[in-house]
């Protein structure tokens, strides 16, 4: 199946989105066709290097399609200026010029990094990216985003640049520790909570059966179908998160927050988990949200196995000091992607997409959070 994400921004930046099992070995046709090139930077990390970054090179190559694996330590500590810097110092010293490509092969961090990579280059190469875990294939290959940590925070060095493709291989999934899957349906979630209502009853459906290795395909299928459904068109309108696109980022306030304060121990998945069950609670502390739906987000959170509460470790002034660095702060006032309800978002193009909220409630909601986890 494919889904097209038709970009109007920008001239000739629309790409398709592949879904398939399989698609690795149909991966050089694919690649030959949305994005030639004279040579293939294949960009990856050390774990998804030993599962696919042989086979995937050996391939492009048996297809005349000239590729060099270049590999990176994996998670998101690594994540960096410095791997950034050394991918492009490798690429510089093997000679790559402005007629290759970047093919970003691993999950949101690989897919960040190489796609940062891609960006800069030469002040920019084509990049495909081939996304190997649930929350890769439903969010973060989508929409162009790209960039690095810095120890301010999170992807605060970063570049927008589209791949030219997009394509997810549901069989990598079978690949994935149940953490890693869990992770993946915390954007899931997401997408059921911005978007769709229907889509968040049919993961509260089937949350006995999806995130697990035996969950049906058709399920499996109809799940990463919907998330990239709602993803491609919210960034489609909105290229540079200027509007609406600004709803992606429920729950990623108080989770990159979490990230950061946590010195990334905590997987990204795990803390928008953390994050939306917050927000979600801030939005009925603000009276913006009906009742009874940070209850029954936090229901599905945990249903698939994911956490709700603040790490041990994070404290309510780590987290507030962390959100002040948020990419939507503005005038030092922090602004947050509320659900009005499961399936509609607050603001609107008038007014916005985010709300603003007094730190005074914010603390609060943070402090309360902490003190139930603290006496259960």
């Amino acid at each position: 199946m494919t889904v097209r994400v038709p970009i109007t921004e920008q001239r000739d930046a629309s790409y398709d989105i592949v879904i398939g099992r399989g698609l690795l070995g149909d991966l050089a046709g694919l690649v030959r066709s949305a994005c030639p090139a004279s040579r293939y930077a294949v960009i990856t990390d050390s774990h998804v290097g030993k599962l696919y970054g042989a086979q995937v090179v050996a391939r492009l190559r048996d297809a005349t399609l000239p590729a060099q694996l270049f590999e990176f330590p994996a998670g998101e500590r690594n994540k960096t200026r410095e791997t950034w810097a050394l991918l492009c110092d490798r690429m510089l010293t093997a000679q790559f010029g402005r007629d290759a490509a970047v093919i970003a092969l691993g999950g949101g961090v690989v897919g960040d990094v190489a796609g940062f990579v891609a960006a800069t280059y030469l002040r920019g190469v084509p990049y495909v990216q081939v996304p190997t875990t649930l929350l890769a294939m439903i969010d973060s290959s989508i929409g162009g985003k790209t960039g690095v940590d810095v120890p301010a925070g999170k992807n605060l060095l970063g570049a927008f640049h589209q791949p030219r493709l997009v394509v997810a291989d549901l069989d990598a999934l079978g690949s994935l520790a149940p953490a890693q899957l869990a992770a993946g349906m915390a954007e899931a979630v997401k997408h059921g909570v911005i978007a769709d209502r229907e889509y968040f009853a049919f993961l509260e459906r089937e949350c006995q059966t999806v995130g697990k290795h035996a969950a049906p395909p058709d399920v499996v299928e109809r799940l990463v179908r919907r998330s990239v459904e709602i993803k491609a068109e919210v960034v489609a309108a909105d290229e540079r998160e200027a509007g609406r696109r600004a709803i992606l980022n429920f729950g990623h306030t108080v989770g990159h927050a979490i990230e950061a304060t946590a010195k990334f121990d905590v997987l990204h998945g795990e803390a928008v988990g953390i994050g939306m069950a917050y927000e979600a609670r801030l939005a009925e502390a603000l009276g913006v949200a009906e009742a009874g739906t940070a209850r029954r987000i936090r229901g599905l959170l945990e249903g698939y196995g994911l956490p709700v509460e603040l790490p041990d470790t994070a404290t309510v002034d780590g987290l507030v000091a962390a959100m002040q660095l948020d990419k939507k702060t503005r005038d030092g006032t922090v602004r947050f992607a509320l659900p009005r309800a499961v399936g509609v978002m607050c603001g609107d193009r008038q007014a916005g997409w985010t709300v603003t909220a007094p730190e005074r409630v914010v603390r609060e909601v943070l402090g309360s959070g902490k003190e139930s986890a603290q006496t259960r």
